[in-house]
C-alpha cells in the first residue's frame, strides 16, 4: 500500500485517538488498551513499509502517549513525578534524538573553533572570557593554584548564582528556538566557542590534566544539560518550520509542550551540577582517581538516561505491540490496518 493511501484510510481514526488522549475526563483502561492494540498495529505496519517517514514518527509518538495513559490508569500506578522520570521524559527523548544530535554537533564544532581561534590568536581568549577573568586566572597560576576561582565564594551563594545562571541559559536556548531554530543554534555556538577557548587557555600553559580533572567534575552534567536545552530549542524551532501533517499552530503547540517538558526535565541535573561545582570542585586536592570516577560516572549516567534508556523503552513498546497483536489475533479480533 502506498503511504498516501495508508494515510487516507487511517488518518480519521488517528485523529479520534488524539481526541480521546486530550480528553480531560478519566479514560476507561479497557478502551485505552484496545486503542493501543489497534494503534500499534498501524505503527508496526508503518515501520515495515515506511520506516523513515514522518508518518512512522507520528505513530510512534502517539502510541507512546497511549501506552503512558494505560500505565497512568493502572491501580498500582506510582506517583505522577516518578512516572514522568521513568516513562514520559525518556519517551520524549527517544523522539528528540535527532535534535539532540544536531545540538551536540553544533556545540562540538563551535568548541573546536574556539580551540583553533585561541591557538592562533592570543587575544581571542580575552575577547571571549574577558580581561578580568584572564588576569585573575593568570595570577592564580602564578601563585600555584590555577583553580582557585572555585574556592573564593561561599558555597551556598555560589550554588544559587550558578544554578540560576545555568537554568537561565538552558531556558534561553529553548526560547530562542522560536526564531526558526537559529537563535538556539547561536546560543549553542557561543557556549561551545567559550568552552573550547577556556579549555585551550589551560592546555597552552601545560595545565590540561589538572584543569580538566577539576572543571569537568561539574562540567560534564552542566554542559550536557545545556546541550539538551539546545535540543529543546531545536524541537520548538522545527515544529514551526516543519509542521508535517499538522497545521503550523498545532505543530507549534506540540513542539512547545515537548520542549518545555524537556527543559523541566533537565532542571534537576543542572542543580546537581551546581552542587558539585559549589561543594566538590573547590577541593582540588582530592585524588585524581576520585575526580575521574565522578566525571566518567556522570557521563555514563547522562548517556544511559538520555540515549540508551529511551531506546530500550521504545523497544519494549514494540515488544508489547507484537504481544498485543498476537493476543488479539488468537482471540479472533481483526487488527489489520490495510
Amino acid at each position: 500500500m502506498r503511504e498516501i493511501t495508508f494515510l487516507k484510510e487511517n488518518s480519521d481514526r488517528w485523529k479520534e485517538f488524539e481526541r480521546l488522549m486530550e480528553d480531560k475526563s478519566p479514560s476507561n483502561p479497557d478502551v485505552l488498551a484496545d486503542l493501543f492494540v489497534r494503534l500499534t498495529d498501524d505503527l508496526s505496519y508503518a515501520k515495515t513499509h515506511y520506516s523513515k517517514s514522518n508518518t512512522t514518527k507520528y505513530l510512534n509518538s502517539l502510541a507512546a502517549r497511549v501506552h503512558q495513559a494505560i500505565y497512568r490508569n493502572k491501580k498500582e500506578k506510582t506517583s505522577r513525578i516518578i512516572y514522568f522520570w521513568k516513562y514520559e521524559l525518556p519517551f520524549l527523548f527517544y523522539n528528540s534524538h535527532k535534535q539532540l544530535l544536531y545540538s551536540f554537533l553544533i556545540f562540538f564544532v563551535s568548541a573546536s573553533l574556539g580551540v583553533l581561534s585561541a591557538k592562533y590568536d592570543e587575544n581571542f581568549v580575552r575577547l571571549i572570557l574577558g580581561d578580568g577573568y584572564v588576569n585573575m586566572t593568570l595570577e592564580n597560576i602564578k601563585n600555584g593554584d590555577p583553580m582557585a576561582v572555585y574556592k573564593h565564594m561561599n558555597p551556598m551563594e555560589m550554588f544559587s548564582y550558578i544554578a540560576f545562571n545555568n537554568v537561565k541559559v538552558a531556558f534561553i536556548a529553548f526560547a530562542l528556538g522560536m526564531i526558526f531554530s537559529f537563535g538556539t543554534g547561536f546560543v549553542m555556538f557561543f557556549n561551545g566557542v567559550m568552552i573550547g577557548a577556556f579549555q585551550y587557555f589551560f592546555y597552552e600553559r601545560g595545565l590540561f590534566i589538572e584543569s580538566a580533572s577539576v572543571i569537568w567534575i561539574h562540567g560534564t552534567i552542566e554542559i550536557i544539560s545545556i546541550i539538551i536545552g539546545g535540543c529543546a530549542g531545536l524541537v520548538l524551532g522545527n515544529s514551526i518550520m516543519f509542521p508535517g501533517t499538522y497545521s503550523r499552530m498545532v505543530s507549534f503547540m506540540n513542539g512547545a509542550r515537548q520542549g518545555i517538558k524537556i527543559i523541566v526535565g533537565i532542571v534537576p541535573f543542572i542543580l546537581v551540577a551546581a552542587v558539585l561545582e559549589s561543594w566538590v570542585t573547590r577541593h582540588t586536592e582530592i585524588l585524581l582517581a576520585f575526580k575521574l570516577l565522578i566525571i566518567f560516572g556522570s557521563l555514563a549516567f547522562m548517556i544511559w538516561y538520555f540515549i540508551i534508556y529511551p531506546i530500550h523503552l521504545n523497544r519494549n513498546l514494540l515488544t508489547i505491540n507484537i504481544s498485543s497483536s498476537s493476543y488479539e489475533s488468537t482471540n479472533g479480533r481483526n487488527t489489520n490496518v490495510s
